[in-house]
């Protein structure tokens, strides 16, 4: 069975997760994590200082030594914060690809926020109901209404722990001017979050990352002095609620870390040398976002960014895994999403989701493309029109710019790109690998995007009376050529064989194979 491993750069520290898959889940091998505070600097100049690209590559060697131990079928390493906002993160992202030979792949904010959704929810208990998560980082903070496994609402917001120390803390212990400060930043942020989450009412809240760590830590040390000399056996009910951190605790917390020294602060029960330097703001944000929304308190878990990562590329490759469901659900959503955003009727493209679909089984044999091209040939066929919005002369342009450039919930930027690729291509142009939809794809999938693209021009030519019901198209494959038979037409199917016909020559230079079209 493969083995998978994920490293997550974040904007405070580098994690490595290595994980193999058993009986359609995944069995964890090997974790390491590395501070390099690579947003220290960034979050202050505008750039990712020198010391810390050295101390991240020194942390990627260690963990490619690792991912060659445990023999690693697949890698993939993805960046956060810090490198979404520094202006030289290109050039680090090269060096990364020239020492280890992997790919950084920077990703948004609600991506984020989707994969350590999906990793807590593959693996938390209880997860699955209604409930708040909220992954506080290094450089923003993620939160995610739940509900039956999926997203109902998040917001990404500027709140890191590392990013605010850098621009609030700079006096140890800080002064009330960067306290008042402080304070109206993470407010002006929360009522931004709570505009886009309103009040959500939940009965857990689920808390992940180091600060959130510190904290129940904290938490617990609060809870054993008040509990000191009070013996008793604790039951289940008990030990559940004892693994709930109070917001009192939290407030009580937050404001003692503020009025001491770094020293004093890393002596602090739960916190330790490495949190103390930047505990303070992101403890005031627990504190505040408690409070705002009228919150008990938060229940930690280990889980992370990486075990999303694990879990979608466990649902990349294993279809029987109950994960994978949840990615073509997210997919599906965040697909339909973007079309209500710019006015597609999404009933109207479901007609050619599902011939793209028929016709890619049937054409197998001829296109001989990986199964994700299916995904992505159903997604494009959905947004194909999302273009209109702006324009409708020239849509095809506008789509490629709007899928490529949204948040859609479960595509990657690589494979957003291939679905934009697919969409654009739909009028009178055809893909060339000096277009620029084209260099945003890796060179080895420029044919495949080709192949697809023409499997979607083939239901594009079927569709062009869209006032009338659907017809079904059938394949028949031969060695050298493909017999496409039309069905169901009630007063004929003339301009459908006429513009399917019109797609002959382009067949044969993609596919080696001659087209021919009858009306059944």
């Amino acid at each position: 069975m493969p083995t998978f491993a994920a490293i997550d750069i974040g904007s405070n520290s580098c994690r490595l997760a290595i994980a193999s898959v058993q009986q359609h889940r995944l069995k964890m091998l090997y974790e390491e994590r590395e501070v390099v505070r690579l947003g220290a600097s960034v979050f202050e100049t505008g750039m990712i200082s020198p010391e810390a690209m050295d101390l991240t590559i020194k942390a990627l060697k260690r963990f490619q030594k690792a991912t060659q131990t445990h023999v690693v079928d697949r890698v993939r390493v993805v960046a956060t914060s810090a490198m979404r906002d520094a202006r030289n993160s290109e050039a680090f992202r090269a060096w990364v690809k020239s020492t280890t030979g992997w790919n950084v792949e920077v990703i948004s904010g609600l991506e984020e926020g989707r994969l350590i959704h999906l990793g807590v929810v593959t693996h938390e208990p209880g997860a699955k109901g209604r409930c708040l998560m909220i992954d506080l980082g290094g450089g923003s903070c993620e939160v995610t209404l739940s509900e039956a496994g999926r997203i109902r609402s998040m917001v990404s917001m500027p709140l890191g722990a590392v990013r605010l120390q850098q621009e609030f803390m700079h006096t140890d212990p800080p002064g009330k001017e960067e306290i008042a400060g402080l304070r109206k930043y993470i407010g002006r942020e929360l009522e931004r979050g709570e505009r886009r989450l309103g009040q959500p009412r939940v009965a857990l809240v689920i808390a992940t990352s180091g600060t959130a760590s510190a904290l129940a830590e904290a938490s617990r040390s609060i809870a054993a002095s008040a509990a000191k000399g009070k013996k008793r056996a604790l039951t289940a009910a008990a030990r559940a609620k004892a693994d709930i951190v109070p917001t009192a605790h939290v407030r009580l917390v937050a404001d003692q870390l503020m009025k001491m020294t770094n020293e004093q602060r890393a002596n602090f029960p739960g916190i330790g040398p490495k949190r103390s330097e930047i505990i303070v703001g992101g403890a005031q944000v627990y504190a505040m976002l408690l409070e705002r929304f009228a919150l008990k308190g938060f229940r930690y878990s280990a889980r992370s960014l990486r075990d999303g990562v694990l879990a979608q590329m466990l649902a990349d490759v294993d279809t029987r895994a109950s994960v994978h469901r949840t990615v073509e659900n997210e997919r599906r959503e965040g697909v339909l999403q973007l079309c209500k955003r710019y006015g597609v009727d999404a009933r109207k493209q479901e007609a050619e989701r599902v011939q793209v679909s028929q016709l890619f089984d049937q054409l197998q044999r001829v296109h001989e493309l990986p199964d994700d091209y299916k995904t992505w040939l159903e997604a494009a066929a959905m947004m194909q029109n999302v273009g209109k919005y702006m324009n409708h002369q020239g849509h095809h342009r506008h789509t490629q710019y709007i899928i490529a450039n949204s948040d859609i919930f479960g595509f990657s930027p690589e494979q957003r790109a291939i679905v934009a690729a697919i969409a654009r291509y739909q009028g009178k142009s055809r893909p060339d690998s000096m277009d620029r939809p084209m260099r945003a794809i890796p060179l080895d999938e420029h044919t495949h995007v080709a192949r697809a693209v023409m499997l979607l021009r083939l239901v594009q030519a079927l569709n062009q009376d869209q006032a009338t019901a659907a017809l079904r198209m059938t394949a028949r494959v031969y060695p050298k050529r493909v017999i496409l038979e039309i069905h169901g037409a009630r007063g004929g199917a003339e301009l459908e064989q006429w513009s399917l016909r019109k797609e002959a020559d382009y067949f044969l230079e993609v596919f080696r194979r001659a087209l021919f079209v009858e009306v059944a």
